[in-house]
């Protein structure tokens, strides 16, 4: 943990100058700590990742002059028994002023998403959102970025628990 939060105030350092001149996020209070406000103090219960990762533009075939971010993410229950989606959604750190709050899914929108009925995480499954994309309608709105996934589950007794997964995205077109 004390070689994450050095490494994510890095990142947010090396951004230009138009884009640190945002206000600082209310969903990120504690810069002090690595994880935005809601994901302190909550287990960790679920596996979340990203792939491909890290993850680079490329030109809409379907939009001319249009750019999309292709990954598919992923979550797998560990807690051994079945959970109930609470949230889901992401944090997005593209400047200086870090964890920002980005989008969230209710528990319904989760279920379509990621294939899973009625938001219920069954032990040792594995749930795919496989067209989580990133648009964007130009090259010039190309930028690069971290987002920081998250999903809450409670279990019958209304424990909960969390999932955290990273993802890159980078603002380079890559060579085909």
């Amino acid at each position: 943990m004390k070689k994450l939060l050095p490494a994510l105030l890095l990142l947010g350092a090396t951004t230009s100058a138009t884009a640190q001149s945002a206000a600082p996020p209310t969903a990120w209070t504690n810069h002090n700590r690595a994880l935005p406000d809601q994901l302190r103090r909550v287990p960790v219960g679920l596996q979340l990742w990203h792939t491909p990762n890290p993850n680079y533009p490329e030109a809409d075939p379907t939009q001319p002059g249009h750019f999309l971010w292709k990954h598919s993410t992923m979550v797998r229950n560990d807690t051994g028994q079945e959970l109930e989606i609470v949230a889901c959604g992401s944090f997005i750190w593209y400047n200086a002023a870090g964890w920002q709050a980005n989008l969230t899914e209710t528990p319904a929108e989760f279920a379509e998403l990621f294939n899973c009925p009625q938001g219920r995480l069954k032990p040792g499954a594995t749930y795919t959102f496989a067209k989580n994309y990133r648009y964007a309608n130009s090259a010039q709105s190309l930028y690069g970025g971290d987002a920081l996934w998250y999903i809450l589950a409670k279990d019958a007794s209304g424990k909960l628990y969390k999932g955290l997964g990273l993802i890159e995205t980078e603002a380079e077109v890559l060579a085909k």
